[in-house]
């Protein structure tokens, strides 16, 4: 027996007991005739004693030549501990040594292994396993493995059946490029890794499986940030005799209660907006809702005057800074700035400071009058002592700018609190999105997302009007989770692959099992995937989510840990039958 406790469980009721103890050494404090050691391990830390009075020279020796990180088993007594620690559980004992093994020395780790750490990012990114040992790492991948029990219990509960379906498929095209797999056996033929297990879903619908989910690993060869990785966890649901009333029922059952029970928080029911509305409100399709600075479209009250720079846009929209008005003429040049930026693209910004006594001042007075402000105040719902922020341009991207400004306000202005939890469903997107370049569409989902009911002949005469039967479950600005009712119909089906430009023979080559299997009795059916890396992020109060996946990928795509992705050797490429060029070298 390697221990007969962990280093986090002994208390002052444990004094005068024999314990044997394994871990890590954390640290060692030598002060000549007393050494301390801070034993480690995934539990806690519990100190150690080793002194001349009570132990041995060469066991005081021993504790005197531990380094850091050294793996040992102890046995000895515990005591109370002389100076008291209360910052942990184990501060009132220590443990007095009197057996002490080395199972495995350590180099000394290439940074601390301690909540703050002198790591870098890359550095702890390549010792890996080493950082998982700190407390925020381990934490966060504890947490992660709480909020699956939770996810698997609740849905198991409530009748659904976990099944696990291929990782070995067929390359579809879902919207980003697939991993693909060459085939040994079939030469010149791929398999691709999922983007999602949609289709399988969907076939265990046909099958019967009623409701089906998975929490399951799926792979998208797509550029890489903050919230996304190349291979990552999805909580894949399926029901089948569902509308989408059912669906949102059943996954707010299952929101709530991972709030409730991860995080206390009680919540009533999630409030519902359309994408229009979305869009309208905040500029984009996954709102924050935790903070106000709706949108205020200003073209009725500011396409007035003699100000071509909105005469001539196609939107003319605002938001009101809470307290902004107090802001200096420095700050907001910062926030003009800000909105230059390459990355959000605005051409300027226009402002007007509602003031304490009710006038306004803006950097148009120019143009527009106190009247005409007033107004704008109005629209943008803005009070004494706020800052209006107005940007023009054509409608989308602007909305997308305005959008970029608000969030960044909130964050300046502590509005966007983690310990605090707004979700809604957005509902009503549209069934399919217009290409620009190639003047084709494409699905805004998935191919198999089905129109709202009786929108179906709009495919033939204004397919872009069409809204689909999706949704998407927003919480605190990050979608967590999408869906939609999907197609069990084959010639429903089949239209929608034209209309996407499938021809019949590609839709039948990509999809011919599917089409296949629903002239054998599909039932109406729909679902719902959670990106659970991103979820549990959010539940631990954090936006990245790289510390609750045990063995990321950095923004390049790369696992520096074990050197991935590299170079194969020439044999296996030459029984794989496939050539590479010079510039792998």
């Amino acid at each position: 027996m390697y221990r007969s406790h962990n280093c986090g469980e002994l208390r002052e009721s444990h004094i005068n007991k024999e314990v044997t103890l394994a871990g890590w050494v954390q640290k060692t404090r030598d002060k000549g005739f007393v050494v301390w050691v801070d034993l480690r391990d995934r539990y806690g830390i519990t100190q150690l004693i080793f002194d001349e009075e009570r132990t041995s020279q060469e066991l005081l020796e021993q504790g005197r030549n531990l380094g850091r990180e050294f793996v040992i088993q102890v046995k000895g007594t515990v005591i109370e501990r002389a100076s008291k620690n209360d910052k942990i559980p184990t501060g009132n004992i220590e443990v007095l040594v009197k057996e002490l093994s080395i199972l495995n020395s350590s180099k000394t780790p290439p940074f601390t292994i301690e909540d703050q750490t002198d790591g870098g990012e890359d550095l702890r990114m390549k010792y890996r396993y080493l950082d998982i040992r700190r407390n925020p790492v381990k934490e966060s991948l504890i947490f992660r493995s709480k909020v699956s029990m939770e996810v698997r219990n609740y849905l198991s509960k409530e009748g659904f059946i976990e099944v696990e379906t291929p990782y070995l498929i067929k390359s579809t095209p879902e919207g980003a490029r697939d991993f693909v797999v060459p085939s040994r056996m079939n030469q010149g033929q791929f398999y691709a890794l999922p983007q999602s297990p949609q289709t399988f879903k969907q076939l265990l619908m046909v099958g019967g499986m009623d409701k089906y989910f998975q929490i399951v690993k799926c792979f998208r060869d797509e550029d890489l940030r903050a919230d996304r990785q190349p291979e990552f966890t999805q909580i894949d649901c399926e029901m089948a005799f569902v509308e989408q009333e059912d669906i949102l029922n059943a996954f707010e059952g299952l929101t709530k209660h991972l709030l409730k029970e991860i995080k206390g928080v009680e919540t009533s029911k999630f409030p519902r907006m359309t994408f229009d509305e979305a869009m309208a409100k905040y500029g984009n399709d996954k709102p924050d809702i935790r903070f106000g600075m709706e949108f205020g479209e200003l073209n009725a009250v500011a396409q007035h005057k003699d100000f071509n720079v909105f005469n001539s846009a196609e939107l003319v929209v605002g938001i009101a800074v809470p307290g902004g008005a107090s802001y200096t003429r420095k700050e907001i040049d910062g926030l003009v700035d800000w909105v230059r930026r390459p990355q959000v693209g605005a051409k300027g910004m226009v402002y007007v400071k509602c003031n304490e006594d009710g006038s306004f001042k803006s950097s148009v007075d120019k143009f527009y009058d106190q009247e005409d402000l007033a107004n704008w105040a109005k629209a943008t719902d803005a009070k004494a002592g706020d800052l209006i922020c107005v940007l023009s341009g054509d409608a989308n991207s602007t909305r997308a700018q305005l959008s970029a400004l608000r969030m960044e306000l909130a964050e300046r202005l502590g509005l966007r609190k983690n310990n605090e939890f707004a979700p809604l469903w957005v509902i009503d997107f549209p069934l399919l999105e217009l290409d620009e370049e190639t003047g084709r569409y494409h699905a805004m989902h998935h191919p198999f997302t089905s129109p709202k009911p009786g929108q179906m002949e709009l495919l033939e005469t204004d397919p872009g009007s069409v809204k689909a039967n999706a949704y998407d479950l927003v919480l605190n600005g990050n979608e967590i989770g999408g869906g939609s009712i999907r197609i069990h119909d084959k010639e429903i089906q089949s239209t929608m692959f034209r209309h996407l430009g499938f021809s019949t023979d590609e839709a039948k080559a990509q999809f011919g099992f599917l089409m296949d299997a629903f002239q054998y009795g599909a039932p109406p059916h729909g679902g719902i995937a959670f990106g659970l890396d991103r979820l549990v992020a959010i539940l631990g109060g954090q936006e990245t989510i790289r510390d609750f996946i045990a063995f990321p990928k950095n923004n390049s795509g790369r696992d520096v840990m074990i050197d991935a992705p590299a170079v194969i050797d020439q044999s296996q490429l030459d029984e794989l039958n496939l050539i590479i060029n010079d510039c792998q070298n």
